[in-house]
């Protein structure tokens, strides 16, 4: 439907007068004094259909301020880093039978009890040892950090990516794991289990999203109630068997399940090939201390003090994944579960079913205990979410990767580092079809190589420093790269075949990938500081020439041409490409009716119509004698929705790509937002009206969690010769100078407007930054039109009570 508006003529025709009206008062442009409108720093802009859809999905967004209440207390950091270590226990027993009963058939249950009390035994040493990086890296960082600070930055690159690498796995295996729990009780859903396995990715993905500690309060029942359900399977397990009601079942005759071997005890000890095997079952089961790492790779989410209560969280950690691991594994020897070559049903289930029997409350506890299971193993997930960001960053901000992965987002994560991670799991789900089989072998070498490096360093650092206690510190951390390295050689032996090799191929590709982006980073900044104080000096060029593209006299051009009379250039033209004669005859026709004669019109031929070839050698031949920098200006019309897009030309954007190689040529371009809600009368009308084309209210004042006293005095009540004190919040600051003397301004808030304060002779005040919370008392004064705080007294505020 047509919109009545002001024509196209009229519009270019007012757009003129306004400008010969402008020169005419002397480009006097200033409009109303500034500070008379105490909130007149506070503009309406709308926010974009993709800002509204995230603050609806996620919540509104947090301020930076915020990140200390976003700290977690014990439990729900055991709920968030924890997660993925106690998972491991619903698995970990599997993967040592299913190595073992293929290859010595009933007598794996006689050797699952020693090769789980090996892996405890790691587990101690890893604890302890993890409690040392703690104390001595309270800053976080855990393997990165140490390995960094010991051993250089590209050992710590390699301990980095083999983190990062088993975070990805570990999202992949424990989604895929979950979902195998989930068809063990369901078995109609196994056909989309990797359609369930990435669901659960995107859920996780969304509730860490959320922000740390929203992340934390979801997550954390799923993980209490499968601990809960864990030890009521254990203590009726035992009960049972105390009273001889816990049967074994035969191994044999299981549809579906997996070979069953022929070997003797003997063999497994005496030969080779016995050796072996167990080894690769120690290498499987070793998945199970997974995740011990987590905690101190999130130090600074504690709530203070950061070390002690993350150290106290790693020791429940470590008991918990101990108890229910070993638990576990005692029960496989009274019941016999076979694992299945589909992995459905699991080991788990299989135990569960036998210990809580089949009445009625016992399917009801073996009912809670497979929704337990597929939560924990789900959320296990959510311990590489809250690790893999941090950890992403630490390496962007060594420049070794991309540096958005520093940037925290709506909710104060990091939210790239969620995304990314999110991404790299659901296309390893959809490679192995969520098998947890085919990812099992991927796992456990990267985070054992991460282990022997952290280790490794700290025993260094206790040799190096020799601070009190040095000795037991470097006895722990020794033993503790030893395990860690005999374990990670064993897992790389016993599983190279079977995937492992993928790893060892994948991690130094990236640290080679990850060493190229930091030459790139490093020799940019080194471009970029190089003469940079020489470049500040250098002098102005002689001539500023502006060039203003115009196809034709629309509105678009216009406002470019208004805005090019800003410039105070010592020449302005217009150029036009000269392509078709009627166009071009029309331009001329309409450049002199609507009064643009003190424009120069530049008409050039482009015969080829390759127009951003011929607008560079116009800008070229303007550049030629070395003394002359030119501006163009390119009008661009923007619209509503992308598709509008897709049936214009993009002609700016076409010129404007070349011109970037010039030097001494800068491109600006002048937008027109194209719409109902940007008419042409306003266009034109608003700069003679002297206000702004918006007539929406302005929008609220944010203070944040800042409580304003009643003792004194609004910034809207203040009048020029008063003495007054404000209260606010440190909206900006500026260092300029004045009559050869240094100004420090602060502009101050409050929930009716603002106000500045100038202090003479400083360069910046200690405190004095944005974001803090202010108390001022002075003189109010006015200079330069608007309202101000002439070196008032000040008080620091201390921020209130988080209500969060």
């Amino acid at each position: 439907m047509f919109t009545p508006c002001v024509s196209i003529d009229e519009a270019t025709a007012r757009a003129a007068t306004i400008d010969r009206a402008g020169k005419e008062r002397g480009g006097d442009r200033s409009g109303p004094a500034q500070g008379q409108d105490p909130t007149g720093h506070l503009v309406d802009l709308p926010e974009s259909l993709g800002y509204r859809v995230k603050t609806r999905l996620l919540g509104a967004p947090l301020r930076t301020e915020d990140l200390e209440h976003e700290r977690l207390g014990r439990p729900t950091a055991l709920a968030v880093f924890a997660s993925d270590c106690i998972s491991s226990s619903a698995y970990a027993t599997e993967e040592i039978l299913r190595v073992l009963i293929s290859a010595v058939g009933i007598f794996a249950f006689s050797l699952v009890l020693p090769v789980t009390g090996a892996i405890l035994v790691v587990l101690v040493f890893l604890i302890l040892s993890y409690r040392e990086t703690i104390k001595e890296y309270p800053t976080a960082g855990g393997a990165y950090m140490v390995t960094r600070d010991n051993f250089g930055i590209m050992p710590a690159q390699v301990a980095g990516v083999s983190l990062l690498t088993d975070y990805v796995l570990t999202v992949a295996v424990s989604t895929a794991a979950g979902t195998a729990a989930l068809a063990s009780f369901f078995p109609a859903l196994t056909p989309w289990s990797t359609v369930i396995a990435i669901s659960f990715t995107v859920l996780i993905a969304f509730g860490n999203l959320k922000g740390v500690k929203e992340s934390g309060k979801i997550f954390a029942v799923p993980t209490y109630f499968f601990v809960v359900i864990m030890f009521v399977m254990l203590v009726v397990g035992l009960l049972r068997a105390l009273h001889g009601d816990l049967h074994q079942q035969s191994i044999h005759g299981h549809a579906g399940a997996i070979p069953i071997g022929h070997g003797g005890i003997g063999d497994a000890f005496l030969y080779g090939a016995g050796v072996y095997v167990v080894a690769h079952a120690f290498a499987s089961g070793g998945a199970a201390v997974t995740g011990v790492e987590a905690i101190s790779n999130g130090v600074t989410a504690f709530r203070k003090p950061e070390w002690r209560n993350a150290r106290s969280t790693l020791v429940i950690m470590g008991a918990l994944l101990g108890t229910l691991f070993f638990g576990l594994s005692w029960l496989s020897t009274r019941i016999h579960p076979v694992p299945y070559e589909s992995g459905v049903p699991t080991v788990i289930s299989q135990v569960g079913k036998q210990v809580f029997g089949q009445s009625s409350f016992g399917n009801a506890l073996y009912a809670m205990l497979q929704v337990g299971t597929v939560l924990i193993l789900v959320m296990a997930a959510n311990t590489s979410f809250a690790d893999f960001p941090r950890l992403a960053s630490f390496h962007a901000g060594d420049n070794f990767m991309p540096k958005q992965l520093t940037k925290r987002g709506h909710r104060l994560g990091f939210s790239n580092g969620i995304i990314f991670l999110a991404v790299c799991a659901i296309v390893l789900l959809a490679v192995t079809g969520a098998k947890v089989d085919r990812l099992i072998p991927l796992y456990a070498i990267g985070v054992f190589t991460s282990f022997t490096l952290s280790q490794a360093g700290m025993a260094k650092h206790h040799v190096t420093r020799r601070e009190p206690g040095w000795r037991k510190g470097l006895f722990i951390n020794g033993v503790g790269a030893v395990l860690s390295g005999v374990v990670a050689t064993i897992i790389l032996i016993t599983k190279f075949t079977h995937g492992a090799w993928v790893i060892v191929v994948l991690v130094p590709v990236l640290v080679f990938a990850l060493a190229r982006l930091n030459r790139q980073y490093s020799a940019e900044a080194e471009e970029l500081e190089r003469d940079v104080a020489a470049a500040a000096g250098v002098a102005t060029m002689r001539r500023h020439v502006v060039l203003v593209f115009v196809d034709s006299l629309d509105v678009a051009s216009a406002r470019a041409l208004q805005y090019a009379r800003t410039l105070g250039a010592d020449e302005v033209r217009a150029v036009h490409l000269h392509l078709d004669p009627i166009r071009t005859e029309d331009l001329v026709a309409a450049w002199e009716r609507l009064g643009y004669q003190r424009f120069p019109l530049d008409i050039v031929e482009c015969p080829d119509r390759r127009i951003d070839r011929q607008a560079t050698e116009i800008v070229a031949r303007e550049l030629r004698d070395r003394e002359t920098e030119v501006t163009v200006l390119l009008p661009r019309r923007e619209y509503l929705h992308s598709w509008q897009r897709l049936f214009h030309d993009g002609t700016a954007n076409a010129i404007a790509k070349p011109l970037t190689h010039l030097a001494h040529c800068n491109v600006t371009v002048v937008p027109y937002h194209m719409g109902p809600e940007h008419t042409v009368a306003e266009l034109v009308e608003a700069p003679r009206r002297g206000r702004r084309p918006s007539a929406k209210p302005q929008r609220t004042i944010d203070l944040g969690d800042m409580e304003l006293p009643a003792e004194r005095t609004r910034i809207s009540d203040l009048t020029a010769r008063q003495r007054a004190r404000v209260v606010g919040r440190v909206y900006g600051v500026r260092v300029q100078t004045r009559a050869g003397a240094p100004m420090f301004e602060v502009t101050v808030i409050d929930d009716s407007g603002s106000i500045a304060a100038v202090f003479l002779g400083r360069r910046r005040i200690a405190g004095l930054d944005a974001g803090a919370q202010v108390a001022m008392e002075g003189m109010v004064a006015t200079r330069g039109g608007r309202l101000v705080l002439n070196s008032p007294t000040y008080e620091i505020l201390a921020p209130a009570p988080s209500h969060h």
